[in-house]
């Protein structure tokens, strides 16, 4: 950065915080909270961050925060920069920790199994990494940090967007654990990183009878495992194969008897595609798809779509910003190209409305034969990812401060407002502007509930 030695000063800040964040990770480990009941994780962030001087703001549920590094909106040397944001989740997994370690949760069927601790110790060192920057004269505009509830659920971006999270933004990033890559590296794309993910259940009746006369009534049983194996055959046919889209059944159901044709069955399962036109057209043809079948068979089948998340798009210039800020902390040996996942993750949401990207976050041990998948209750990483992850957010967000100096963030349309949440901290404003409070409008998609 122009003025200063970045990697000097996040050294030296790693080298005197280092500890503390990685004693703060462990603590959240301990006492895992699932979506929508991180009341003390929120706690726990907000109070340190008002410990670093910084006024951290409660979303209106209760759980997640936000607050903003840099001088006010009025300052004139700010005018021409969009805030920059970055974004971490703080909620756990509703499953068993079943690791041996100190840290082990003490919550019961609670888990961080996918690293969201780890995600948010990395955002809480960023900022007060750029709190000390802002306090030396050193960060050129504003960094918004969003500690983000609820995304194992799919609706905690929603939140933060209707709380006016991403009001005067004009990049957003992000980071996540990844355990196939190795301490110390980071994996980045341009375009789709993740899938949009979605859930259907389909229930199908008819009129039931004896399976001595299957020709006097509809064989429900029968018809149910023609949509079972013919759906995602016939999806495979009628959608490009480069959107990937992917039916995949979780729980079938149907009857009690061997010798009775039930009147009801059900199939559940997972919609997930990597493509944004084939997301939105697949609830209609999933639909068309499946009644064609049913109808076949004498059946009736009923659709329920559920709607999850979108794609996560990476735009090409905040994905470039990514790893040209990772490359200069890190070095170019760090960086890795990662392939597309077909998992789900809300941080899509943002992405409906600015530009911004996701990387992947190297936290395997170097060597180690074997590693533990997200979403497994033995799961847990290397540490000294956390010091890698502020290093390479905190360079990010200054690297993408100084690229758009000249940009100017859209202005965004209206939604509920900040002035409603809560803010039990000392010098928490209620009524902020800088999240849409008094200031006016601000933008977010329209709300549509890793899934």
């Amino acid at each position: 950065m122009e003025g200063n030695d970045l990697p000097a000063d996040l050294d030296a800040f790693l080298a005197g915080h280092g500890a503390e964040m990685i004693g703060f990770r462990r603590d959240l480990h301990a006492h895992p909270e699932t979506g929508y009941a991180e009341h003390r994780t929120t706690r726990r962030v907000a109070l340190r961050l008002a410990a670093a001087g910084l006024r951290p703001v409660i979303l209106p549920k209760g759980t997640g925060l936000l607050a903003d590094i840099g001088g006010p909106p009025e300052n004139p040397s700010f005018a021409e920069r969009p805030v920059v944001a970055l974004r971490a989740d703080l909620d756990a997994l509703p499953m068993a920790d079943e690791k041996s370690v100190p840290y082990r949760s003490t919550v019961p069927d609670a888990c961080h199994a996918c690293g969201h601790d780890v995600h948010t110790t990395v955002l809480l060192g960023t900022g007060l990494f750029l709190a000390s920057q802002a306090e030396a004269g050193l960060l050129p505009g504003r960094v918004r940090l969003i500690f983000q509830p609820a995304e194992e659920i799919g609706t905690g971006a929603l939140d933060v967007l209707a709380a006016g999270g991403l009001a005067s933004v004009g990049r957003i990033f992000a980071l996540h654990c990844d355990p196939r890559l190795d301490v110390g590296r980071l994996g980045i794309r341009s375009g789709p990183i993740t899938a949009a993910c979605d859930k259907i259940v389909v229930r199908v009746s008819g009129p039931g009878g004896h399976t001595a006369r299957p020709h006097l009534t509809a064989d429900l049983v029968y018809a149910l495992g023609k949509i079972v194996t013919e759906l995602p055959a016939m999806l495979s046919r009628r959608v490009d194969p480069r959107s990937s889209l992917s039916l995949v059944w979780g729980r079938v159901s149907a009857g009690s008897a061997p010798n009775a044709i039930p009147d009801d069955g059900i199939a559940e399962g997972t919609v997930r595609c990597l493509d944004d036109e084939a997301w939105h057209s697949a609830p209609e043809l999933i639909k068309e798809l499946t009644d064609s079948v049913a109808a076949a068979y004498g059946v009736t089948a009923e659709l329920t779509y559920q709607r999850n998340v979108p794609p996560t798009v990476n735009e090409p210039v905040s994905a470039e910003l990514f790893s040209s800020a990772a490359e200069g902390v890190l070095g170019a040996d760090a960086l890795t190209h990662t392939p597309q996942s077909l998992g789900g993750e809300d941080f899509a949401w943002y992405l409906e409305s600015v530009p911004g990207a996701l990387a992947r976050l190297g936290t395997r041990v170097p060597g180690e034969p074997g590693s533990y998948d997200l979403h497994q209750p033995s799961f847990d990483v290397d540490e000294r990812a956390i010091g890698v992850g502020i290093r390479v957010m905190a360079a990010t967000a200054l690297t993408a401060l100084w690229d758009d100096s000249t940009a100017t963030a859209a202005e965004p349309p209206v939604r509920e407002s900040l002035t409603h949440a809560s803010a039990p901290y000392a010098g928490a404003d209620t009524r902020d502007a800088r999240y849409g409070g008094d200031a006016g409008p601000f933008r977010g998609p329209s709300p549509h509930g890793q899934r």
